[in-house]
Protein backbone atom coordinates (compact mmCIF):
# COMPACT_ATOMS: atom_id res chain seq x y z
CA UNK A 1 0.00 0.00 0.00
CA UNK A 2 1.26 3.14 -1.48
CA UNK A 3 0.97 6.39 1.17
CA UNK A 4 -0.71 8.87 -1.11
CA UNK A 5 0.21 12.68 0.06
CA UNK A 6 -1.17 16.04 -1.74
CA UNK A 7 1.14 18.39 -2.24
CA UNK A 8 0.78 22.38 -2.46
CA UNK A 9 -1.57 21.57 -5.54
CA UNK A 10 -2.97 18.27 -5.53
CA UNK A 11 -1.90 14.84 -5.71
CA UNK A 12 0.82 13.98 -8.55
CA UNK A 13 3.22 10.93 -9.13
CA UNK A 14 4.36 9.01 -12.07
CA UNK A 15 2.31 7.43 -14.29
CA UNK A 16 2.39 3.79 -13.59
CA UNK A 17 4.49 3.45 -10.97
CA UNK A 18 2.20 5.51 -7.67
CA UNK A 19 -0.35 7.30 -10.82
CA UNK A 20 -2.27 4.33 -11.17
CA UNK A 21 -5.83 3.45 -11.81
CA UNK A 22 -5.84 1.33 -8.52
CA UNK A 23 -4.63 4.09 -6.08
CA UNK A 24 -6.70 6.69 -8.30
CA UNK A 25 -9.98 3.87 -6.81
CA UNK A 26 -8.24 5.28 -3.67
CA UNK A 27 -7.94 8.54 -4.08
CA UNK A 28 -11.40 8.70 -5.46
CA UNK A 29 -13.29 6.71 -3.11
CA UNK A 30 -12.27 9.25 0.11
CA UNK A 31 -13.47 12.31 -2.14
CA UNK A 32 -17.04 10.55 -2.53
CA UNK A 33 -16.85 9.50 1.19
CA UNK A 34 -16.07 13.52 2.10
CA UNK A 35 -19.04 14.45 -0.24
CA UNK A 36 -21.35 12.03 0.94
CA UNK A 37 -20.56 13.47 4.58
CA UNK A 38 -20.43 16.86 3.97
CA UNK A 39 -22.89 17.62 0.87
CA UNK A 40 -26.45 17.00 0.77
CA UNK A 41 -27.22 15.94 -3.04
CA UNK A 42 -23.34 15.95 -3.79
CA UNK A 43 -22.46 16.59 -7.50
CA UNK A 44 -19.02 16.58 -9.20
CA UNK A 45 -18.02 17.80 -12.51
CA UNK A 46 -14.65 15.81 -13.69
CA UNK A 47 -12.11 16.51 -16.29
CA UNK A 48 -8.48 15.54 -17.96
CA UNK A 49 -6.09 18.12 -19.56
CA UNK A 50 -3.81 16.61 -22.25
CA UNK A 51 -1.34 13.95 -20.67
CA UNK A 52 -1.37 9.89 -21.09
CA UNK A 53 -3.65 8.51 -19.43
CA UNK A 54 -6.47 11.07 -18.90
CA UNK A 55 -9.30 9.41 -19.80
CA UNK A 56 -8.60 6.37 -18.45
CA UNK A 57 -8.10 7.57 -14.86
CA UNK A 58 -11.40 10.04 -15.52
CA UNK A 59 -13.23 6.65 -16.26
CA UNK A 60 -11.78 5.01 -12.88
CA UNK A 61 -12.64 7.97 -10.63
CA UNK A 62 -16.13 8.74 -12.53
CA UNK A 63 -16.50 4.90 -12.16
CA UNK A 64 -16.49 5.26 -8.18
CA UNK A 65 -18.03 8.38 -8.06
CA UNK A 66 -21.09 7.00 -9.60
CA UNK A 67 -20.52 3.43 -7.36
CA UNK A 68 -21.10 5.87 -4.31
CA UNK A 69 -24.11 7.32 -5.65
CA UNK A 70 -22.40 11.33 -7.07
CA UNK A 71 -24.08 12.97 -9.69
CA UNK A 72 -21.25 13.59 -12.16
CA UNK A 73 -21.19 16.01 -15.28
CA UNK A 74 -18.28 14.82 -17.64
CA UNK A 75 -16.57 16.62 -20.72
CA UNK A 76 -15.29 13.83 -22.75
CA UNK A 77 -12.73 16.38 -24.02
CA UNK A 78 -9.47 17.65 -22.87
CA UNK A 79 -10.22 21.02 -20.67
CA UNK A 80 -7.89 22.86 -18.98
CA UNK A 81 -7.76 23.80 -15.27
CA UNK A 82 -10.01 26.97 -14.92
CA UNK A 83 -12.64 25.40 -17.18
CA UNK A 84 -12.78 22.74 -14.53
CA UNK A 85 -12.94 25.34 -11.68
CA UNK A 86 -15.56 27.83 -13.61
CA UNK A 87 -17.84 24.84 -14.70
CA UNK A 88 -17.58 23.71 -10.64
CA UNK A 89 -18.77 27.31 -10.08
CA UNK A 90 -21.31 27.28 -12.73
CA UNK A 91 -22.78 24.10 -13.01
CA UNK A 92 -23.22 23.99 -9.11
CA UNK A 93 -21.03 21.23 -8.25
CA UNK A 94 -19.75 20.82 -4.84
CA UNK A 95 -16.47 19.66 -6.27
CA UNK A 96 -14.28 19.52 -9.36
CA UNK A 97 -11.80 16.92 -10.26
CA UNK A 98 -9.22 17.50 -13.05
CA UNK A 99 -6.78 14.83 -14.15
CA UNK A 100 -3.64 17.28 -14.44
CA UNK A 101 0.23 17.15 -13.62
CA UNK A 102 0.33 20.89 -14.75
CA UNK A 103 3.65 22.01 -15.58
CA UNK A 104 5.21 18.50 -14.08
CA UNK A 105 7.33 16.15 -16.68
CA UNK A 106 5.55 14.14 -19.11
CA UNK A 107 6.25 11.33 -16.81
CA UNK A 108 3.44 12.30 -14.35
CA UNK A 109 -0.04 12.48 -14.30
CA UNK A 110 -1.82 14.00 -11.16
CA UNK A 111 -5.05 14.66 -9.19
CA UNK A 112 -6.57 18.37 -9.14
CA UNK A 113 -9.64 18.90 -6.39
CA UNK A 114 -11.33 22.34 -6.87
CA UNK A 115 -14.97 23.56 -4.86
CA UNK A 116 -18.05 25.17 -5.76
CA UNK A 117 -16.62 28.96 -5.31
CA UNK A 118 -14.82 27.97 -8.40
CA UNK A 119 -11.30 27.56 -7.24
CA UNK A 120 -8.71 25.08 -5.09
CA UNK A 121 -10.72 23.55 -2.23
CA UNK A 122 -9.39 24.99 0.84
CA UNK A 123 -6.45 23.43 2.72
CA UNK A 124 -8.61 21.80 5.53
CA UNK A 125 -10.79 19.98 3.06
CA UNK A 126 -8.30 18.37 1.33
CA UNK A 127 -6.40 17.58 4.87
CA UNK A 128 -10.05 15.57 5.48
CA UNK A 129 -10.53 13.79 2.34
CA UNK A 130 -6.67 12.78 2.25
CA UNK A 131 -7.13 11.24 6.10
CA UNK A 132 -9.85 9.32 4.06
CA UNK A 133 -8.13 7.75 1.39
CA UNK A 134 -8.26 3.92 2.43
CA UNK A 135 -5.74 1.25 2.04
CA UNK A 136 -7.42 -0.14 -1.36
CA UNK A 137 -10.72 0.24 -2.98
CA UNK A 138 -12.82 -1.98 -5.64
CA UNK A 139 -14.07 -0.37 -8.37
CA UNK A 140 -16.20 -2.11 -10.58
CA UNK A 141 -15.53 -0.16 -14.44
CA UNK A 142 -18.20 0.70 -16.54
CA UNK A 143 -18.22 2.49 -19.94
CA UNK A 144 -18.72 6.07 -19.73
CA UNK A 145 -20.81 5.41 -22.44
CA UNK A 146 -23.09 3.41 -20.73
CA UNK A 147 -22.78 5.10 -17.43
CA UNK A 148 -24.09 7.85 -19.93
CA UNK A 149 -27.02 5.88 -20.97
CA UNK A 150 -27.99 5.01 -17.69
CA UNK A 151 -28.56 8.83 -16.73
CA UNK A 152 -25.74 8.91 -13.78
CA UNK A 153 -23.15 10.94 -16.16
CA UNK A 154 -24.56 13.82 -17.46
CA UNK A 155 -21.99 15.33 -20.46
CA UNK A 156 -20.72 18.67 -20.76
CA UNK A 157 -18.73 20.80 -23.00
CA UNK A 158 -16.81 23.07 -20.43
CA UNK A 159 -15.18 25.04 -23.03
CA UNK A 160 -17.92 26.40 -24.86
CA UNK A 161 -18.69 27.42 -21.45
CA UNK A 162 -15.76 29.00 -20.70
CA UNK A 163 -15.12 30.83 -24.41
CA UNK A 164 -18.96 32.22 -23.32
CA UNK A 165 -17.59 33.47 -20.03
CA UNK A 166 -14.55 34.84 -21.53
CA UNK A 167 -16.48 36.75 -24.25
CA UNK A 168 -18.66 38.15 -21.67
CA UNK A 169 -15.80 39.80 -19.39
CA UNK A 170 -13.06 40.74 -22.04
CA UNK A 171 -13.88 42.62 -25.98
CA UNK A 172 -12.44 40.29 -27.91
CA UNK A 173 -14.22 42.43 -31.07
CA UNK A 174 -11.72 45.22 -29.83
CA UNK A 175 -8.80 42.52 -29.59
CA UNK A 176 -9.08 40.79 -32.93
CA UNK A 177 -10.32 44.10 -34.65
CA UNK A 178 -7.29 46.36 -33.31
CA UNK A 179 -4.32 44.37 -35.34
CA UNK A 180 -2.25 43.87 -32.42
CA UNK A 181 -0.39 40.94 -33.62
CA UNK A 182 -0.35 37.92 -30.62
CA UNK A 183 1.62 34.80 -30.71
CA UNK A 184 0.75 31.92 -28.31
CA UNK A 185 2.76 28.72 -27.47
CA UNK A 186 0.24 26.21 -25.72
CA UNK A 187 3.14 23.78 -25.24
CA UNK A 188 1.14 20.97 -26.68
CA UNK A 189 -1.26 21.67 -23.37
CA UNK A 190 -5.06 22.20 -22.61
CA UNK A 191 -4.82 25.68 -24.17
CA UNK A 192 -4.31 24.30 -27.23
CA UNK A 193 -7.69 24.37 -28.64
CA UNK A 194 -9.59 27.29 -27.10
CA UNK A 195 -6.91 30.10 -27.62
CA UNK A 196 -7.46 30.07 -31.66
CA UNK A 197 -11.06 30.20 -31.02
CA UNK A 198 -10.70 33.49 -28.73
CA UNK A 199 -8.08 35.30 -30.88
CA UNK A 200 -8.54 33.30 -34.84
CA UNK A 201 -5.61 36.07 -36.07
CA UNK A 202 -2.58 34.24 -33.42
CA UNK A 203 0.19 32.81 -34.31
CA UNK A 204 0.15 29.56 -32.98
CA UNK A 205 2.82 27.09 -31.41
CA UNK A 206 2.68 23.68 -30.42
CA UNK A 207 -1.27 23.58 -30.71
CA UNK A 208 -1.65 20.07 -31.33
CA UNK A 209 -2.33 16.86 -29.23
CA UNK A 210 0.84 15.01 -28.05
CA UNK A 211 0.79 13.33 -24.63
CA UNK A 212 4.56 13.57 -24.81
CA UNK A 213 5.13 17.28 -24.78
CA UNK A 214 7.65 16.67 -27.33
CA UNK A 215 9.76 15.19 -23.69
CA UNK A 216 9.34 18.82 -22.45
CA UNK A 217 8.31 19.90 -19.11
CA UNK A 218 4.99 21.98 -19.96
CA UNK A 219 5.89 24.64 -17.58
CA UNK A 220 5.98 28.34 -18.81
CA UNK A 221 9.55 29.77 -17.83
CA UNK A 222 12.65 30.81 -20.47
CA UNK A 223 14.71 27.74 -20.32
CA UNK A 224 11.54 25.82 -21.79
CA UNK A 225 10.45 28.32 -24.20
CA UNK A 226 13.40 28.42 -26.51
CA UNK A 227 11.34 27.18 -29.71
CA UNK A 228 9.00 29.98 -29.41
CA UNK A 229 11.76 32.59 -28.03
CA UNK A 230 13.11 32.00 -32.04
CA UNK A 231 10.40 32.02 -33.41
CA UNK A 232 9.56 35.78 -31.90
CA UNK A 233 12.96 36.53 -32.09
CA UNK A 234 13.38 35.58 -36.35
CA UNK A 235 9.87 36.53 -37.51
CA UNK A 236 9.57 40.05 -35.73
CA UNK A 237 5.71 39.61 -36.71
CA UNK A 238 4.37 39.31 -33.03
CA UNK A 239 3.54 42.48 -29.97
CA UNK A 240 3.30 40.21 -27.63
CA UNK A 241 4.43 36.26 -27.01
CA UNK A 242 1.96 34.39 -24.59
CA UNK A 243 2.42 30.65 -23.40
CA UNK A 244 0.38 28.43 -20.88
CA UNK A 245 1.63 25.37 -19.33
CA UNK A 246 0.14 21.84 -19.34
CA UNK A 247 -3.48 22.79 -18.03
CA UNK A 248 -3.71 26.61 -18.94
CA UNK A 249 -3.62 28.13 -15.54
CA UNK A 250 0.11 29.35 -15.85
CA UNK A 251 1.47 32.35 -17.37
CA UNK A 252 4.80 32.88 -19.34
CA UNK A 253 4.94 35.81 -21.72
CA UNK A 254 7.86 37.70 -24.01
CA UNK A 255 7.55 41.21 -25.43
CA UNK A 256 7.37 41.51 -29.26
CA UNK A 257 11.45 41.06 -29.71
CA UNK A 258 11.31 37.96 -27.42
CA UNK A 259 12.61 38.75 -24.58
CA UNK A 260 10.71 36.58 -21.43
CA UNK A 261 8.93 38.69 -18.94
CA UNK A 262 8.53 36.59 -15.64
CA UNK A 263 5.62 35.89 -13.81
CA UNK A 264 6.85 38.79 -11.17
CA UNK A 265 6.59 41.20 -13.78
CA UNK A 266 3.25 39.64 -14.41
CA UNK A 267 1.63 40.56 -11.25
CA UNK A 268 2.83 44.24 -11.47
CA UNK A 269 1.78 44.91 -14.80
CA UNK A 270 -1.72 43.38 -13.52
CA UNK A 271 -1.86 44.90 -10.81
CA UNK A 272 -0.89 48.62 -12.58
CA UNK A 273 -3.31 47.90 -15.35
CA UNK A 274 -6.30 46.74 -13.23
CA UNK A 275 -5.66 49.78 -10.68
CA UNK A 276 -4.32 52.48 -12.14
CA UNK A 277 -5.83 52.14 -15.73
CA UNK A 278 -9.45 50.00 -14.72
CA UNK A 279 -9.56 51.58 -11.56
CA UNK A 280 -10.39 48.75 -9.74
CA UNK A 281 -9.70 48.30 -5.41
CA UNK A 282 -8.95 45.24 -3.82
CA UNK A 283 -5.86 44.15 -1.26
CA UNK A 284 -3.09 41.89 -3.08
CA UNK A 285 -2.04 38.53 -1.81
CA UNK A 286 0.71 36.86 -2.56
CA UNK A 287 2.90 33.62 -1.80
CA UNK A 288 6.57 33.87 -0.34
CA UNK A 289 8.44 34.06 -3.19
CA UNK A 290 7.32 36.17 -5.21
CA UNK A 291 9.32 39.91 -6.10
CA UNK A 292 9.26 42.75 -2.68
CA UNK A 293 8.76 44.96 -5.63
CA UNK A 294 5.05 44.13 -5.27
CA UNK A 295 5.24 45.49 -2.06
CA UNK A 296 6.75 48.88 -3.55
CA UNK A 297 3.87 49.08 -6.37
CA UNK A 298 1.05 48.82 -3.91
CA UNK A 299 2.72 51.34 -1.32
CA UNK A 300 2.82 53.74 -3.79
CA UNK A 301 -0.78 52.28 -5.11
CA UNK A 302 -1.92 52.59 -1.53
CA UNK A 303 -3.13 48.30 -1.85
CA UNK A 304 -3.05 46.12 1.00
CA UNK A 305 -0.45 43.02 0.68
CA UNK A 306 -0.54 39.81 2.27
CA UNK A 307 2.15 37.17 1.93
CA UNK A 308 1.21 33.42 2.33
CA UNK A 309 2.74 30.44 1.81
CA UNK A 310 3.20 28.80 -1.33
CA UNK A 311 0.47 26.95 -2.93
CA UNK A 312 -1.95 28.49 -4.56
CA UNK A 313 -4.49 26.99 -2.39
CA UNK A 314 -3.69 29.85 0.25
CA UNK A 315 -4.08 32.12 -2.00
CA UNK A 316 -7.74 31.00 -2.88
CA UNK A 317 -8.94 30.83 0.34
CA UNK A 318 -7.95 34.97 0.76
CA UNK A 319 -9.97 35.46 -2.27
CA UNK A 320 -13.31 33.73 -1.20
CA UNK A 321 -13.24 35.52 1.75
CA UNK A 322 -11.72 38.96 1.44
CA UNK A 323 -11.97 41.66 -1.93
CA UNK A 324 -8.19 40.74 -3.99
CA UNK A 325 -7.61 42.50 -6.52
CA UNK A 326 -4.17 40.30 -7.59
CA UNK A 327 -3.51 36.63 -6.00
CA UNK A 328 -0.14 35.17 -7.82
CA UNK A 329 2.56 33.29 -7.52
CA UNK A 330 6.60 33.36 -8.97
CA UNK A 331 5.37 30.02 -10.86
CA UNK A 332 2.93 31.52 -13.00
CA UNK A 333 -0.19 31.35 -11.44
CA UNK A 334 -1.99 34.30 -11.05
CA UNK A 335 -5.87 35.31 -10.52
CA UNK A 336 -7.47 38.42 -10.95
CA UNK A 337 -10.67 40.10 -9.56
CA UNK A 338 -13.66 39.63 -11.87
CA UNK A 339 -13.01 36.13 -13.15
CA UNK A 340 -12.83 33.33 -10.70
CA UNK A 341 -9.99 32.94 -7.69
CA UNK A 342 -8.31 30.65 -9.78
CA UNK A 343 -5.29 30.94 -11.46
CA UNK A 344 -5.58 31.35 -15.45
CA UNK A 345 -3.02 32.17 -17.61
CA UNK A 346 -5.13 32.67 -20.78
CA UNK A 347 -7.15 35.00 -18.46
CA UNK A 348 -4.17 36.90 -17.33
CA UNK A 349 -3.21 37.05 -21.20
CA UNK A 350 -6.13 38.29 -22.60
CA UNK A 351 -6.52 41.24 -19.75
CA UNK A 352 -2.71 42.74 -20.51
CA UNK A 353 -3.75 41.90 -24.53
CA UNK A 354 -7.09 43.82 -24.15
CA UNK A 355 -5.27 46.85 -22.46
CA UNK A 356 -2.52 47.35 -25.27
CA UNK A 357 -4.98 46.67 -27.88
CA UNK A 358 -7.10 49.35 -26.68
CA UNK A 359 -4.45 51.91 -26.10
CA UNK A 360 -2.00 51.38 -28.51
CA UNK A 361 0.96 50.65 -26.61
CA UNK A 362 3.38 47.92 -26.45
CA UNK A 363 4.12 45.92 -23.16
CA UNK A 364 7.71 47.05 -23.04
CA UNK A 365 6.13 50.89 -22.12
CA UNK A 366 3.48 48.83 -19.69
CA UNK A 367 6.58 47.79 -17.96
CA UNK A 368 8.81 50.93 -18.50
CA UNK A 369 5.43 52.76 -16.27
CA UNK A 370 5.82 49.94 -13.71
CA UNK A 371 9.67 50.16 -13.49
CA UNK A 372 9.14 54.16 -12.82
CA UNK A 373 7.45 53.34 -9.68
CA UNK A 374 9.44 50.52 -8.25
CA UNK A 375 12.76 50.26 -10.66
CA UNK A 376 14.12 48.00 -12.85
CA UNK A 377 15.10 44.30 -11.41
CA UNK A 378 15.45 40.91 -13.07
CA UNK A 379 14.74 37.53 -11.39
CA UNK A 380 15.18 33.45 -12.23
CA UNK A 381 15.13 30.47 -10.41
CA UNK A 382 17.90 27.56 -10.41
CA UNK A 383 16.67 23.96 -9.53
CA UNK A 384 19.30 21.87 -8.30
CA UNK A 385 18.49 18.14 -8.34
CA UNK A 386 19.86 16.46 -5.35
CA UNK A 387 20.32 13.62 -3.75
CA UNK A 388 17.90 13.48 -0.56
CA UNK A 389 20.45 13.60 2.18
CA UNK A 390 22.17 16.57 0.70
CA UNK A 391 18.99 18.58 0.14
CA UNK A 392 17.81 18.16 3.78
CA UNK A 393 21.43 18.97 4.93
CA UNK A 394 21.23 21.85 3.15
CA UNK A 395 17.65 22.31 4.77
CA UNK A 396 19.06 21.85 7.92
CA UNK A 397 21.49 24.22 7.56
CA UNK A 398 19.13 27.12 6.45
CA UNK A 399 16.73 26.57 9.58
CA UNK A 400 19.47 26.73 12.16
CA UNK A 401 20.55 29.79 10.71
CA UNK A 402 24.12 28.92 9.55
CA UNK A 403 24.23 30.74 6.75
CA UNK A 404 24.87 34.21 7.62
CA UNK A 405 27.01 34.91 4.26
CA UNK A 406 26.98 33.23 0.78
CA UNK A 407 30.38 33.97 -0.61
CA UNK A 408 30.83 38.00 -0.13
CA UNK A 409 26.81 38.39 0.14
CA UNK A 410 26.41 39.14 3.62
CA UNK A 411 22.87 38.42 4.71
CA UNK A 412 21.05 41.16 6.49
CA UNK A 413 17.67 39.72 7.09
CA UNK A 414 16.35 36.13 7.10
CA UNK A 415 12.44 35.17 6.34
CA UNK A 416 11.05 32.13 6.65
CA UNK A 417 7.62 31.89 6.12
CA UNK A 418 7.41 28.84 3.71
CA UNK A 419 11.29 28.58 2.95
CA UNK A 420 14.30 30.74 3.07
CA UNK A 421 14.53 33.93 1.89
CA UNK A 422 17.67 35.74 2.42
CA UNK A 423 17.71 39.67 1.98
CA UNK A 424 21.56 41.73 0.36
CA UNK A 425 22.37 45.06 -0.11
CA UNK A 426 21.21 46.84 -2.87
CA UNK A 427 17.11 44.72 -2.94
CA UNK A 428 18.99 41.59 -3.81
CA UNK A 429 17.90 38.61 -2.52
CA UNK A 430 17.74 34.66 -2.87
CA UNK A 431 15.45 31.94 -1.71
CA UNK A 432 16.12 28.38 -0.57
CA UNK A 433 12.96 26.36 -0.63
CA UNK A 434 12.47 22.52 -1.48
CA UNK A 435 10.04 21.66 -4.53
CA UNK A 436 6.10 20.31 -2.91
CA UNK A 437 5.83 18.74 -6.22
CA UNK A 438 9.38 17.28 -7.66
CA UNK A 439 12.74 15.70 -6.28
CA UNK A 440 14.54 19.51 -6.42
CA UNK A 441 15.51 21.99 -3.97
CA UNK A 442 14.96 25.50 -5.44
CA UNK A 443 16.82 28.35 -5.17
CA UNK A 444 15.47 32.13 -6.28
CA UNK A 445 17.34 35.65 -6.89
CA UNK A 446 16.49 38.71 -7.51
CA UNK A 447 18.90 41.25 -8.46
CA UNK A 448 19.52 45.09 -10.81
CA UNK A 449 20.24 43.07 -13.70
CA UNK A 450 19.66 39.12 -15.75
CA UNK A 451 23.96 39.41 -15.80
CA UNK A 452 24.31 39.93 -11.94
CA UNK A 453 20.78 37.55 -11.37
CA UNK A 454 22.99 34.74 -12.78
CA UNK A 455 26.35 35.98 -10.56
CA UNK A 456 24.02 35.39 -7.22
CA UNK A 457 22.84 32.31 -8.37
CA UNK A 458 26.17 30.95 -9.27
CA UNK A 459 27.89 32.68 -5.42
CA UNK A 460 24.49 30.73 -3.80
CA UNK A 461 25.10 28.01 -5.19
CA UNK A 462 28.75 27.05 -4.88
CA UNK A 463 27.88 27.62 -1.12
CA UNK A 464 25.40 25.31 -0.98
CA UNK A 465 27.17 22.89 -2.38
CA UNK A 466 30.45 23.31 -0.42
CA UNK A 467 32.54 24.27 -3.56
Amino acid sequence: MQKIKFGTDGWRAIIAHDFTTANVARVAKATADWMNQNCEMPAVVVGYDCRFGGPLFSTTAINVFVQRGIKVFFDPNFVSTPMISLGAKQLGCDLGVIFTASHNPPSYNGYKLKAKHGGPLIVKNIEAIEAMIPDSFDVKEISIEELVKDGKVEVVDLEQMYFEHVAQNIDLDLINESGIAVAYDAMYGAGQSILPRLLPHADLLHCEYNPSFYGQAPEPIAKNLKEFEKYLKETRHADIGLATDGDADRIGLYDGKGNFIDAHHIILLLIHVLHKYKEMTGKVVVAFSVSDKVKKLCAAYGIEVEVTKIGFKYICEKMINEDVLVGGEESGGIAVKGHIPERDGIWDGLILIEHLAKTGTKITDLINEVYEIVGAFSYNRNDLHLKEEQKLSILEKCKSNAFTSFGNLQVERLEDIDGYKYHFAHEECVMIRASGTEPVLRVYAEAATPMRVEEVLEIVKQTLLGN
